[in-house]
C-alpha cells in the first residue's frame, strides 16, 4: 500500500510538470539579424526635429518583453560567424553615402500582436553613443518586425537643419518575410534587418 501510494504520488507530479511544461512551451524561435547605419548627407530635406521627438518621447520607450505568454523571450545574441548581412554592411561602408555603426545578431520567440514588447538596444548587443530604444517581433495573422528607435548624432548630416546633438526618431513597424531584407528609413539613419527561422536557416536569395 505505502509503495503503490509513493507510485501514484510520483505519477501525479510527472503529470503535473509535464502539462505545466506545456503550458510555458515557447512559440517557434527566430534569428533576427540588423545592420544600423548613419547618412552622411541629408536623405530629405530640414524639418522641424524638436517637434518630431517631442511627440515620439512615450512610443521610443517602448515595452521590454519580461515574463507572461505574450510577450516575446529572448534566447541568445549569435555570433559574427552566423551573420548573413556582412556583405551589405561592407557595400554600406565603401559607399560613402552610409556608415554602419551597429551589426548584431539574436535569437527569440515573438510576442503578441499588438503588446509592441520587444528588447532594448544595448540588450541586443548594440552599445552606440546616443542610440536607445527597442526592437520588438510581433506575431499575428502575420510576422511583424518593429523598432522605436532613438538617435543623436553629434554631427547630423548637412542639409537637415539638425544642430549637433538633435535626437532623430525612427518608430516603424512592417510585415517581414523570411530570408528578405527589410529596409528601415530615415532621412539621418536607416536599418537594414533579416529574419528567419532559427531552425534550417538559410542564406538570402541574390
Amino acid at each position: 500500500m505505502r509503495v503503490s501510494s509513493v507510485l501514484l504520488a510520483l505519477l501525479a507530479l510527472c503529470i503535473g510538470a509535464s502539462a505545466s511544461s506545456q503550458e510555458a512551451a515557447p512559440g517557434p524561435t527566430y534569428n533576427i539579424e540588423m545592420i544600423v547605419f548613419r547618412s552622411t548627407s541629408a536623405q530629405g530635406g530640414a524639418e522641424n526635429w524638436s517637434a518630431e521627438g517631442a511627440a515620439s518621447e512615450d512610443s521610443v520607450a517602448g515595452a521590454e518583453s519580461g515574463g507572461g505568454s505574450s510577450v516575446g523571450r529572448f534566447v541568445n545574441l549569435l555570433p559574427a560567424s552566423q551573420f548573413q548581412l556582412s556583405e551589405i554592411e561592407n557595400k554600406l561602408r565603401s559607399s560613402g553615402a552610409y556608415v554602419p555603426i551597429a551589426h548584431v545578431a539574436w535569437s527569440q520567440t515573438a510576442s503578441a500582436w499588438g503588446t509592441r514588447a520587444g528588447f532594448t538596444v544595448q540588450k541586443l548587443g548594440i552599445d552606440v553613443p546616443g542610440l536607445s530604444g527597442t526592437v520588438f517581433l510581433e506575431r499575428g495573422q502575420f510576422l511583424h518586425l518593429g523598432m522605436a528607435l532613438s538617435y543623436a548624432p553629434p554631427d547630423p548630416p548637412a542639409g537637415l537643419g539638425a544642430a549637433p546633438g538633435t535626437t532623430f526618431i525612427m518608430n516603424q513597424s512592417r510585415r517581414v518575410k523570411f530570408y528578405e531584407r527589410n529596409y528601415y528609413d530615415h532621412p539621418a539613419f536607416g536599418v537594414i534587418a533579416l529574419v528567419t527561422p532559427a531552425q534550417g536557416a538559410r542564406p538570402p536569395g541574390r
